[in-house]
């Protein structure tokens, strides 16, 4: 029972802390880019997505450094995240929440798209991080580790998938896994926090973690990473780096987002110490003496920029980019004005220092967004992969020539059509009333309308309206997503019968 108070303590401490920084919401969401503010807390919301730019938009506006070319790659391909790239030049695609795994065939044909596309698996839980090794394709979902056979010759998959480790938890915010085999031979994967900053009572979240490609000898190896979804190893030292994303509502500046260099059995600060140790104001008091033990980022990205993919550069050619990670800075929504929504490149000097330079830019715009970049990896031949999670893009930069702009061939829109009415048919209409009244009455009671009903909103704050879910999501997936919701989206406590009663009223919008 003090666990329930703690948590419910917890969970309204949080609505409190968003209440309090409404100004600054507002101040971001001003009236010329209302319409675009919502979509884009749709997005970190709900996975919300708008269309692929088009070829003459991407050529007008998206910037890459000089001697570079972008185009799209592939387009309309749903809620994507995360990639990786086969030797043989498949691209795998990962898409949390429709809950499978994709692979965009090799371009056999040289026209600069896959020349297909097909699922690979289907039906996994919130789908991740990908990497391969041995012949195994590994996928971090939100609660396991999992594996199945992989011919990277012909791009098919050979044996039956199977979880190596299960139990893992995805309550509360950042429940996305990310996994990646090191040089040694182990599998590492990374657990987000649950909570924008709090005392966690997992011990395995906000980790970094490691394990043997079979699944045994599961350890945490690096704590105090509030939410380090990407990371790779320096191809020069093998040194292991990982993004990290700075806690929320402390202002516009403060803390910086983190490139940490990851040491085994160290302790990177969170939720006690922020950024350069600075002491957190709300958990650092009394916790001077954890200054000693806690490593300093390598780098520090702007505040709130999010930076989630990261990938050295290990086929580059490019003069200037010998030593040098991409990272995508997904992009702020705790600013009062946005920041981020661009992939930077990271060179590492003589004397240890990194200098941060644009390397692709356009997505943010004055009054609108046209994409959230969430991974980077790369192909043999040098050629470099973006993934965009709110357009359902994958953007492809290349070096010393120039790529073609035409619109790509890939499959049409991913779209889902849900006839409302039919989908709540399970129900008698005694028993949909009584969820729908049960459900207003819950809507009601954590105050939703105050971010998502215009009618109910307080004055001058930002409303992210919920519309169109029966078009995106079954009444299950949003039942399920009150379990793990995005950031800024509180957990709120609510029972399995609440989760599906506020669902049946929320889904015919």
């Amino acid at each position: 029972m003090k666990t329930f108070f703690k948590r419910l303590l917890l969970t309204l401490l949080v609505v409190l802390l968003i209440l309090i920084a409404t100004p600054f919401l507002f101040l971001q969401f001003g009236s010329e880019s209302s319409a675009t503010s919502a979509k884009m807390l749709l997005n970190a919301i709900a996975g919300y997505g708008i269309e692929s730019p088009p070829a003459e938009v991407v050529e007008q506006r998206y910037k890459v450094p000089e001697g570079f070319s972008v185009s799209v790659y592939a387009a309309s391909l749903g809620k994507i995240r995360f990639m990786h790239m086969t030797q043989q030049g498949d691209l795998i695609v990962s898409r949390p929440r429709s809950g499978d795994v994709l692979l965009l065939e090799r371009d056999r044909d040289g026209d600069g798209y896959p020349d297909g596309q097909r699922t690979l698996l289907e039906g996994l839980v919130k789908p991740h991080g990908l990497d391969i090794a041995d012949g195994w394709l590994y996928i971090a979902e939100s609660t396991a580790l999992g594996r199945v056979s992989f011919d990277e010759q012909d791009g098919q998959l050979t044996g039956e998938y199977q979880r190596i480790v299960e139990g893992l938890m995805d309550t509360g915010n950042h429940w996305t896994k990310t996994v990646g085999v090191g040089p040694d031979g182990w599998l590492y994967f990374t657990s987000g926090s649950t909570c924008n900053v709090c005392e966690e009572e997992d011990p395995q979240r906000a980790t970094m973690m490691r394990v043997k490609l079979d699944g045994s000898e599961l350890s945490i190896y690096a704590t105090g990473l509030r939410n380090s979804v990407g990371f790779d190893w320096a191809p020069w030292d093998q040194s292991l780096y990982a993004t990290d994303n700075g806690r929320d509502l402390l202002g516009d500046d403060f803390p910086p987002c983190e490139l940490n260099k990851i040491e085994r059995g160290g302790f990177y600060g969170w939720p006690y110490i922020n950024g350069f140790s600075e002491l957190d104001p709300d958990f650092g008091v009394g916790k001077d003496n954890l200054l000693s033990t806690s490593i300093s980022p390598a780098h520090g990205f702007k505040a709130h920029n999010a930076p989630l993919g990261i990938r050295f550069l290990r086929h580059n050619v490019a003069p200037g980019f010998e030593k040098t990670a991409l990272a995508a800075l997904h992009g702020s929504w705790n600013r009062s004005e946005r920041d981020g929504y661009k992939v930077v490149s990271l060179h590492w000097q003589e004397d240890g220092s990194i200098v941060e330079k644009d390397f692709l830019t356009g997505f943010l715009g004055k009054a609108d967004v046209t994409g959230r970049p969430a991974d980077v990896t790369e192909s043999s031949d040098g050629s470099i992969y973006i993934s965009d999670d709110y357009s359902g893009t994958i953007f492809r930069v290349v070096y010393g020539e120039q790529v073609k702009s035409s619109p790509a061939k890939i499959a049409a829109p991913v779209t889902v059509t849900i006839d409302p009415e039919q989908a709540l048919a399970i129900y008698s209409d005694e028993q949909r009333q009584s969820l729908q009244q049960q459900g207003e009455r819950l809507y009601q009671q954590y105050g939703c309308g105050n971010c998502h009903d215009p009618e109910r909103a307080t004055p001058m704050r930002p409303v992210r309206p919920l519309k169109d879910l029966a078009q995106r999501y079954t009444v299950t997936e949003i039942a399920d997503f009150f379990l793990a919701p995005t950031p800024p989206m509180p957990v709120f406590p609510l029972n399995e019968q609440q989760r599906e009663a506020l669902s049946v009223y929320l889904y015919p919008r």
